[in-house]
C-alpha cells in the first residue's frame, strides 16, 4: 500500500512539474500580458495605448476596434495604415489616430463617447501575444474656468488633486510654453519672451501643479492651458484644463475739466471722472455713462 502511495505521489509530482514548466514557458514567451486593461478618460482627452514592445523591421501587427481594423504595421511601409486608410468605409477616427512606427503605440486624439469600446492588439510574433484594452470615454467635457482680478492682485490657477509623481504638467499662455513640472524638475519661463512678460511673477506648486501669478498686469489677460500627461504601464492619458484670465486696470483720477465746445448752438459742459476705465460725463445737465 505504501509502495502504491509513493508511486502515485511521484506521478502527481511529475505531472505538476510538467504543467508548471509549460506554463512558465508560455508566460515567458510574452512581453505583454493578455489581460484586459481598463482605461477611463474624459471626453476630449487623448489616450495612447502602449504595446510595450520594440518593433523591428520585420515586425507585423494590427490594431482592431471591436472587429474593425484601424491600424497596422506590416514590415513594409507601403502596407502601413491608420483609420480610413485601413477601412475607407469607416470615418469614425478620421485624422484622430496616430501610430508610432517605433513602438506600435496607438494614440487616439480628442476622444468622444463613440470611441468607447474594446481595442485589440494582434501581433504575428512568437515573442509577443496581443493585448486588450477596454476604453471608456466619460461624457463630461472639461469646462473653461474664468477668473477675474484687479491689476496688482495675485491669482492662482488651481489644478485638480495632488500631482502623480509620473505626471508631466505643462502650462501655456496663449499657446506659448511658460512653465512645466517633470518629475522633480520645475521649469519656469526659460525663453526670453516669457521672462520679459512675467518678470519672476510666476510660481508653481510642486505638489499640485497649480500656477500662481503675482502682481498681475492687464497684459496677463488671456487664455491659459494646463496639459496633464499621466503615464501608466500600458497607457498614457493627456488631458487639457483651460482657464481664461481677465485683469482689469484700476485708475482713479478725480478732476473737473470744464470745456466749451461749440457744435451748432449747443454748449456742452463736460465733467469727467475715470474709474476702472469707465467714463462718466454730464451733457446739458444729464448724466451719462460711456
Amino acid at each position: 500500500m505504501a509502495a502504491l502511495l509513493g508511486e502515485y505521489m511521484l506521478k502527481t509530482k511529475f505531472t505538476v512539474t510538467l504543467f508548471a514548466l509549460f506554463a512558465l514557458l508560455l508566460n515567458g514567451a510574452s512581453d505583454v500580458g493578455t489581460d484586459t486593461v481598463s482605461v477611463f478618460v474624459m471626453k476630449g482627452d487623448s489616450v495612447t495605448l502602449h504595446t510595450n514592445i520594440t518593433i523591428n523591421q520585420r515586425e507585423r501587427f494590427k490594431w482592431y476596434f471591436i472587429d474593425d481594423l484601424i491600424a497596422q504595421i506590416n514590415g513594409d511601409l507601403r502596407y502601413n495604415c491608420t483609420d480610413v486608410q485601413c477601412n475607407k468605409e469607416d470615418e469614425r477616427f478620421r485624422d484622430r489616430l496616430k501610430l508610432d512606427h517605433q513602438s506600435g503605440d496607438l494614440t487616439i486624439a480628442n476622444t468622444s463617447t463613440s470611441d468607447s469600446g474594446v481595442y485589440q492588439l494582434q501581433t504575428f510574433s512568437s515573442r509577443h501575444t496581443g493585448n486588450t484594452f477596454k476604453v471608456v470615454v466619460k461624457d463630461v467635457a472639461a469646462e473653461v474656468k474664468r477668473k477675474s482680478v484687479k491689476e496688482g492682485e495675485s491669482v492662482t490657477l488651481d489644478t485638480p488633486g495632488v500631482k502623480n509623481p509620473n505626471d508631466v504638467r505643462t502650462w501655456y499662455f496663449n499657446d506659448s510654453l511658460i512653465a512645466e513640472i517633470t518629475g522633480e524638475q520645475t521649469h519656469i519661463c526659460e525663453d526670453p519672451q516669457c521672462k520679459e512678460r512675467f518678470r519672476d511673477r510666476l510660481e508653481l506648486d510642486h505638489q499640485t501643479g497649480s500656477l500662481n501669478i503675482s502682481n498681475t498686469r492687464t497684459t496677463d489677460s488671456g487664455d491659459y492651458k494646463l496639459k496633464i500627461k499621466s503615464s501608466r504601464n500600458y497607457y498614457t492619458v493627456t488631458s487639457i484644463k483651460s482657464f481664461t484670465l481677465s485683469v482689469t486696470g484700476e485708475y482713479h483720477y478725480d478732476f473737473m475739466d470744464e470745456k466749451r465746445l461749440l457744435q451748432g448752438n449747443v454748449k456742452i459742459n463736460i465733467i469727467t471722472s475715470i474709474y476702472c476705465s469707465t467714463l462718466i460725463g454730464s451733457i446739458g445737465g444729464f448724466d451719462i455713462t460711456v
